[in-house]
């Protein structure tokens, strides 16, 4: 009977350590997640092996712990400096040939806009990869909330939920206080933000309902082109000069453009901006990506606007 007895006790000990075992294994499975397409996208296991298909999506990663995870990245997916050293799949169109030798168990795309079921709007592809049984997420925020959004779904998805909790906080926390400095403002400088000089006649510029328009407005200036045709506009140097911007900034700095070249461009030095030097450099991949790093483009383009209120 003893010995019976204890072996029982045995059997529950084992059974109370597996039990114990199990739960402390790590991340659990995500279940099924709605990503930004709509797309249902069930996830049975938590992923070892991503791939990402924008940086933003690298950079997303990266922010949550998971570099160690990532096994291909485009060729534009320059931070953080670790995945220079990861495997290109390509650029706009990515090999698929060499995204499925990698063998990915979760693949992060991108979509268009407005979102649509596709990667980069190729439906194509996305096709192909549910043909072979990839497993895909798109993201394709439209503002800060839904980018706030997608960081936690990649937690999600890739058991990295404590991580996307803290990372959006600190974000958020880095946001309001800049907007805690600027809602009561009672100036606000009018800002002439360059985004591609490829024609210096006709440069391209952030228009209404851009990331940058909505970041402008937050950082406490007043853009520009607020009232262009769209948000990716390309305004000659006399639209530029009736605008007579306060200040011009130049999101296209990384790709050598600087305050000389603008002063250069005939018809430019009438204006305000170039008159008084007020011309800056930014680097625009803190705004213009969707990722952990636009709270810190937030922070540095209000420091460019308001240089006073961070004295």
């Amino acid at each position: 009977m003893r010995t019976l007895r204890s072996l029982m006790v045995l059997v529950l000990a084992l059974a109370l350590v597996a039990s114990l075992a199990a739960c402390q294994s790590g991340p659990k499975a995500a279940g099924t997640l709605t990503d930004d397409a709509g797309r249902a996208v069930e996830l049975t296991k938590v992923p070892e092996r991503i791939v990402s298909l924008a940086p933003s999506n690298t950079e997303i990663l990266f922010a949550l712990g998971l570099g160690d995870k990532v096994v291909g990245v485009t060729d534009f997916c320059d931070y953080p400096a670790e995945a220079a050293s990861i495997a290109k799949i390509g650029g706009i169109e990515p090999n698929v040939e060499s995204i499925v030798a990698l063998e990915p168990d979760l693949v992060l795309a991108i979509g268009g806009s407005p979102i649509v079921a596709s990667i980069a709007g190729n439906v194509e592809l996305l096709a192909k990869f549910e043909q072979l049984g990839l497993k895909t997420l798109i993201l394709a925020p439209t503002n800060l909330d839904g980018v706030l959004a997608d960081i936690a779904l990649v937690g999600q998805a890739a058991g990295a939920e404590e991580a996307a909790t803290k990372l959006v906080a600190e974000m958020q926390a880095k946001v309001k206080s800049v907007t805690d400095k600027t809602a009561s403002l009672s100036s606000r400088p009018v800002v002439f933000y360059e985004l591609d000089a490829t024609d210096p006649a006709k440069p391209f510029t952030a228009g209404p309902g851009s990331w940058h328009d909505t970041f402008i407005a937050m950082a406490g200036g007043a853009n520009a082109a607020a009232d262009a045709k769209s948000q990716w506009a390309q305004l000659s140097a006399e639209e530029v000069l009736a605008k007579n911007p306060d200040m011009i900034i130049l999101g296209d700095s990384n790709w050598g453009v600087n305050a000389d070249a603008v002063k250069a461009r005939p018809g430019w030095a009438a204006m305000k901006a170039v008159q008084s030097g007020a011309i800056y450099p930014i680097d625009d991949n803190l705004l213009s990506r969707p990722g952990p790093r636009l709270a810190d483009g937030l922070v540095a383009l209000a420091r460019i606007i308001h240089p006073e209120l961070f004295e």
